[in-house]
């Protein structure tokens, strides 16, 4: 408990030498007995308004039994402070608690550090699927060490997400799946995005997501409702975007997330321009991915004669490159 403040001269029309109150000249500790713990916090403002608020100890939550069977998915634990040194003794003192309360469930436990802790400049992530790595991060925060499942950092205050969302290329067998098995929010979304693009489409959206993804008027929807489905999660963790960005059929699911197209729009322009793709330019050329800078790959298409060109620029190594499918091949 803390001390009162302003205090060294308590009013003498009080008797503080009869009864059980007293003032709290210094820091005292509460410790739990067995009845619950009440307090009355008074708030006397310059204005003249008056608040006396009497507050009791919240009943003990039966533990819930935790499923036996392998570990789930890796939990964050997120803690913040003014200083390095505070920080630490954040990291002692929630290892204090969980010796206090050993069967905490981690989920709640990194629920209540994201969503109820004020956010200073001084910060740390930890991540584990199970206690005991959880406490080990922790343990070597609180001693200034290191941990594989830990990251230290002090916020600048300047950064500010940016959303990049791909275009088609950026898929692969078995993507998404473990998520939509793992993650309730993504799920519901996805089955959302399901739906937009039901009435456009000839396909099953589930069976498709776990198949090969070699038509392009099945690859780029699922991509666009998998990208949908990712910004959405994200922002309910928290994270939401200054800007997006999107890079071909990426537009769409950009515009998507932001809410400058609805998801129904999106769905339908996605479907229609990926089914456009596949009736009308069906054998009329390739496009190839070359894991080197542009001007190699430039000269690398000398001997091609105009056949081959190079598309699009995605990175220092990362270059995409357009013609005619036998030219392809044989690059």
């Amino acid at each position: 408990l803390p001390r009162t403040l302003h205090v060294d001269r308590p009013s003498s029309k009080v008797d503080w030498d009869a009864g059980q109150v007293r003032l709290l000249t210094e820091p005292r500790d509460w410790p739990a007995g067995d009845r619950p713990r009440r307090a009355a916090v008074s708030s006397f403002g310059i204005s003249g308004t008056n608040a006396h608020v009497i507050l009791e100890q919240a009943p003990q939550a039966p533990a819930a039994p935790r499923p036996a069977g392998p570990a789930g998915p890796a939990v964050p634990w997120l803690l913040t402070a003014r200083t390095p040194a505070a920080l630490a003794g954040q990291a002692a003192a929630l290892l204090g608690h969980l010796d206090t309360h050993p069967g905490l469930d981690p989920s709640d436990v990194g629920w209540s550090l994201a969503t109820t802790r004020a956010r200073f400049a001084h910060r740390a992530a930890i991540t584990g699927a199970d206690p005991a790595e959880l406490r080990g991060a922790l343990a070597a925060l609180a001693d200034g060490g290191t941990a594989r499942n830990l990251v230290q950092g002090t916020a600048t205050g300047r950064a500010r997400p940016v959303f990049v969302f791909p275009g088609q290329g950026s898929q692969w067998s078995g993507m998404a799946t473990r998520l939509l098995d793992e993650s309730p929010v993504f799920a519901a979304r996805m089955a959302e995005c399901a739906a937009a693009l039901e009435p456009h489409t000839d396909w099953d959206f589930h069976t498709e997501l776990r198949g090969g993804l070699d038509r392009v008027d099945v690859v780029q929807p699922l991509l666009w409702a998998v990208m949908v489905s990712l910004a959405h999660t994200w922002s309910a963790y928290g994270v939401t975007p200054a800007a997006v960005i999107g890079h071909s059929q990426g537009e769409i699911a950009a515009a998507c997330a932001v809410g400058a197209l609805s998801l129904a729009d999106g769905a339908r322009v996605v479907a229609l321009r990926s089914r456009a793709i596949a009736e009308l330019l069906s054998g009329s050329g390739g496009m190839m991915s070359v894991g080197e800078g542009a001007d190699a790959v430039r000269a690398r298409l000398a001997a091609w004669d105009g056949r081959l060109s190079v598309a699009a620029v995605n990175g220092a190594a990362s270059t995409v490159v357009s013609g005619d499918a036998d030219a392809l091949d044989e690059l």
